[in-house]
């Protein structure tokens, strides 16, 4: 039985409690996705098979176990070995998103960022993933 393709569940990574609250709000509320909020990498691991993610927004700096450390862990587990990351920074240059996609994240998304237009950044970073892995 095929699992739809479709972009339904989202763990999103973040230590801020106010940018939790909006990226939450916006995912659920504007994007129709379930989202779960994790305050650290750590919890993010510990979380993972039960919530069963379609893919992880990740905060890069974080205290403790930073984004790409989770990054790294995440990939060490069967279920987080093809899960789709996205990397969510202020920073953005090239340098640093080469760096990310060369760690394994399918993309970055620029903070702050703007609460209307994440959902579509997200589902638009989940089309790419789909038409390549199509295609």
């Amino acid at each position: 039985m095929m699992k739809d393709p479709g972009l339904h569940r989202i763990l999103f990574v973040e230590d801020d409690p106010d940018i939790q609250m909006v990226g939450k709000m916006a995912l659920e509320a504007i994007g129709g996705f379930t989202v779960l909020v994790c305050n650290s990498g750590i919890e993010a691991l510990a979380r993972l098979e039960e919530f069963d993610p379609d893919l992880v927004l990740l905060d890069v700096m974080m205290p403790g176990m930073d984004g790409p450390a989770t990054l790294e862990a995440l990939r060490q587990r069967e279920r987080g070995r093809d899960l789709p990351v996205v990397f969510m920074t202020a920073r953005v240059q090239a340098q640093e998103v080469a760096g990310y996609r060369a760690m394994g994240a399918e993309d970055v998304i620029a903070k702050p960022f703007d609460p209307m237009s994440l959902p579509r950044q997200v589902q638009a970073v989940w089309d790419a993933i789909q038409e390549r892995g199509a295609g």
